[in-house]
Parts: C-alpha cells; sequence; structure tokens
C-alpha cells in the first residue's frame, strides 16, 4: 500500500480526526474500535482486531489446556517458602 501522509491538529478536548483518505484506505467506518500506544515518540493508533490477533500469534505456542496464571502462582508460592523457610 502506498504511503498516505496527513497533518492533523489536536482539539482542545484531545480529540484528533483521521482523514477521509486514510479512513477509505484502512476501510474504518463510524465504531471501528482503535487501540492507541506510544511508540517511542510517535502515537500508533491499530485496529482491535489486529492487535488482538498479534497477542494470539504470540502466545500460539502455549498448549490451550495449560494456565499461565496457576503456573506463576505456584513460581511463586515456591520463592515464598525459600524466602521465610
Amino acid at each position: 500500500m502506498a504511503s498516505i501522509d496527513n497533518e492533523v491538529q489536536v482539539g482542545a478536548q484531545g480529540r484528533v480526526v483521521i482523514p477521509v483518505a486514510l479512513r477509505r484506505a484502512l476501510k474504518l467506518k463510524p465504531g471501528s474500535r482503535l487501540v492507541a500506544r506510544k511508540v517511542g515518540d510517535s502515537l500508533v493508533l491499530e485496529r482491535r482486531e489486529t492487535v488482538e490477533r498479534r497477542l494470539r500469534e504470540r502466545f500460539s505456542h502455549i498448549p490451550q489446556d495449560e494456565s499461565l496464571v496457576d503456573e506463576l502462582i505456584a513460581e511463586r508460592r515456591v520463592e515464598a517458602e525459600r524466602e521465610t523457610g
């Protein structure tokens, strides 16, 4: 996709209007959910679905039946035992 550069202005309440060319190129509709995050000195807006997909891919190597929470709690208990034991 070709780069589409637009200058936008931050409004009094911190609002930014996404220019129509970008909305059309990204197929953004009213109600589209975006996630805003700071990367260095930049503001990055991503579709919520894109962030969810990236996270699913990042953790896809973990078996579905494995609980990372239970594993973390067990590790903390072992550490606590070591500290007090």
